[in-house]
């Protein structure tokens, strides 16, 4: 039986009542950027946006240095700029690795219709800067991209100007904006990254459950096959506990991050999704503890907006003082977790894909009327209690043909080495023989989207195979060979072949021994 879509959206009709308004106070100092000004009807625009960032990075003090950067160009043009602040005794990235400081990335407005998370990061900038925050830059260095879908601010979309939700797009790199803050986390190797979004208020759960979201925050951390058990306990342990200890201190509620699907009859609620796209997910492939902050806040304009922003400060702000912190824990579980993927090449297994696990949990919602507290328990799909699926044999490497050449440059992006083979020569491969082959819409946590994938089914098939000169290889002896893996195995949805970035089975293969090839030096 097929489920009913959701009709007209109910926040056309339903409007906040003096009741409902009570239950989010505003904080007791108010925060100033140019989106916050008292009267104003419009958030912080690109140009205002812009230049503040750039007042800020012109007047830095205490021994604060600021750079601003422009870490890629919007599909409208617009620059996407980054804001890095450090005590290092420069800005390069060897003054940076030469400060001993680890650096922390903080993302903003992926999602171009929750604006909370872009204005936060501007008045953390001011406060790193020149304010209260400013001690933490003693202990890390901090790199700020308040506004990455500068485009879909602009006119209050979601998606960027292609129609592609940016934080899905963090393996793929199919759009501009999600290529410009995965070269950031190449160049910068943050230690951390700390996602800041909005969630729907009204909409689907008024719809559904005939009332309204009641937390102020909602917070996930990594939840994706493969995740190193160290990456997953320190955001766990060092981060969300510390951050929802920060939150209710301040009146503030919180509890997982959940969503649902558009489907009427649909009741249950999800968790987070467990593919690696999302950027929490693909963070941690790269071995930094990430987590998202989600706050109230999609669907209802301007209300409650000085708390939104106090909720993204004060997680975040409690995100970097643990980093100021447990700094050195963190390198140190960075450079055993590096060295730990990198030894398992050639030996154990992975697991192909993770399914989340269905159990009942209790939700707080509030009566859209009343205000009063309105407990449900609902189906819930947990993304912390995972199911792992197939799991195969780790191989020494992937080979990629001559044509695999924008995969290739796409791996690069993402950090990982990838070398071109300078001279013919062969190996003993597992070739991907073909069994089932279907094309179907591609699906995450919010059901179905417009974009299709090929899925296919596949037998391995070892054999001796032979590689052509201005082939690649892909070496799993590397600490993002996990992230390598999710790219390249075909038979997921995520993968590069699913998504049409590698066009034929026969264009990559695995390595099941170390080749003896000779690569071309430049690479």
């Amino acid at each position: 039986m097929e489920s009913t879509p959701l009709q007209a959206t109910p926040l056309s009709v339903w409007q906040e009542s003096p009741e409902v308004a009570a239950r989010f106070p505003d904080p007791a100092t108010p925060y100033s950027t140019p989106g916050l000004t008292t009267g104003r009807t419009t958030f912080t625009s690109n140009a205002e946006l812009s230049q503040m960032l750039r007042q800020i990075a012109a007047a830095p003090a205490g021994g604060t240095k600021a750079e601003l950067i422009t870490a890629g160009t919007s599909q409208e043009g617009t620059p996407i700029h980054a804001l890095l602040l450090t005590r290092a005794a420069g800005t390069t990235l060897h003054d940076l690795d030469a400060s001993g400081r680890p650096t922390v990335l903080l993302i903003g407005q992926q999602h171009g219709d929750e604006p909370a998370g872009s204005e936060a990061l501007l008045a953390l900038s001011q406060s790193l800067a020149q304010g209260p925050l400013a001690p933490v830059l003693d202990k890390l260095n901090v790199l700020l991209v308040p506004r990455a879908n500068p485009d879909g601010a602009a006119s209050g979309r979601r998606t960027t100007a292609n129609g592609i939700d940016m934080n899905r797009d963090h393996l793929l790199l199919q759009t501009p904006e999600a290529d410009a803050l995965a070269k950031l986390s190449r160049n910068y190797r943050p230690v951390a990254v700390f996602d800041s979004h909005e969630f729907t208020v009204a909409g689907r759960y008024l719809e559904k459950f005939q009332a309204v979201q009641r937390y102020d925050a909602l917070l996930q951390t990594p939840t994706t096959a493969n995740t190193h058990e160290f990456i997953g306990k320190a955001a766990n342990e060092w981060y969300l506990l510390p951050m929802q200890k920060a939150l209710t201190d301040q009146g503030m509620s919180t509890n997982w991050y959940y969503t649902t699907t558009k489907k009427a009859d649909d009741l249950t609620l999800s968790m987070g999704g467990v593919r690696p796209d999302t950027g929490r997910n693909v963070y941690a492939l790269k071995n930094s503890p990430s987590l998202l902050i989600e706050t109230r806040g999609v669907g209802i304009g301007r209300a409650h907006i000085q708390r939104r922003v106090h909720s993204h400060v004060v997680a975040l702000t409690s995100a970097l003082q643990t980093t100021a912190q447990r700094a050195k824990d963190l390198e140190q579980v960075r450079a055993f977790v590096a060295r730990d993927v990198a030894s398992q090449a050639c030996r154990g297994q992975f697991v192909l894909e993770s399914q989340q696990t269905t159990e009942k949990r209790r939700i707080v919602f509030l009566d859209p009327q009343t205000g009063e507290d309105r407990p449900q328990e609902v189906d819930w799909k947990s993304s912390v209690k995972l199911q792992p699926g197939e799991t195969r044999a780790r191989p020494c490497g992937y080979w990629l043909s001559t044509g695999a050449g924008e995969a290739a440059d796409k791996l690069r992006a993402l950090g990982l080495q990838v070398l071109r083979v300078a001279e013919p020569g062969n190996m003993l491969a597992d070739t991907y023989q073909e069994v089932e082959r279907s094309s179907s819409a591609k699906n995450d946590v919010l059901g179905p989207s417009s974009r299709s994938v090929e899925r296919v089914k596949v037998q391995l098939q070892r054999i001796a195979i032979d590689v052509p000169e201005g082939s690649y290889y892909v070496p799993l002896n590397q600490p993002l060979a996990n992230l390598a893996i999710a790219a390249l195995e075909p038979d997921t949805q995520s993968s590069f072949f699913a998504n049409h970035i590698i066009t034929g089975l026969s264009d990559v293969a695995r390595s099941m021994n170390n080749p003896s090839l000779v690569y071309d030096e430049t690479d």
